[in-house]
């Protein structure tokens, strides 16, 4: 494939990203707007706590299946690994800052568990064991998915020893940690 189609194909995936299934799922089935309801997010955890069940669903399955669509397609293409990751970085940054809803996106998540089980499904194991004992130590999703999303690149860094690779996660990590700022803020300070 050409470095034209490439290019074309890794900038497709931030319209990807922007496939925003919280606000879609909200309207379609309340006819509302989602950031205008419970804590104003657009991830499924808000989806769930508004719409019900069936929002969360929704919600966390669309969102886990661009992720997981643009990774598969990009391999399925020949994409390098490294291509691999700036496809899956573009649908991340797609899904936090969409130009359809004015920047104002969800926290990446289900995208980030998405891309990452497509990637790599051995990093994605080694995460989820990882998060389940943090969870059960501290009783936060929160603290416990922070950490997890930040030890996905030493992971990925311990199986494959590409420093290259573990660096362009962590940046992908990084970016999804930094839209959790304020929960994180809250779980420190004791609050909800």
């Amino acid at each position: 494939m050409g470095t034209v189609y490439i290019v074309l194909y890794v900038v497709s995936c931030y319209f990807i990203g922007n496939i925003m299934t919280g606000y879609l799922v909200a309207k379609w089935l309340k006819g509302i707007d989602l950031r205008k309801e419970g804590t104003g997010n657009i991830g499924a955890r808000n989806a769930g706590r508004v719409i019900g069940p069936w929002g969360f669903i929704l919600t966390l399955a669309g969102d886990l299946i661009k992720a997981a669509a643009a990774v598969q397609l990009a391999k399925s293409f020949g994409f390098s690994p490294a291509l691999q990751l700036a496809s899956f970085f573009m649908v991340i940054v797609g899904h936090l800052w969409p130009i359809t809803l004015k920047f104002h996106g969800g926290k990446g998540v289900a995208c980030f568990i998405g891309g990452i089980l497509v990637f790599d499904w051995r990093i994605a194991a080694a995460a989820a064991g990882l998060f389940l004992v943090l969870f059960a130590v501290r009783r936060s999703l929160t603290v416990a998915g922070l950490v997890t999303f930040l030890a996905v690149p030493v992971a990925h860094f311990a199986f494959h020893q590409v420093l290259t690779l573990a660096l362009l996660l962590l940046i992908i990590s990084v970016l999804v940690v930094y839209v959790q700022k304020e929960d994180l803020a809250l779980r420190m300070t004791g609050k909800p």
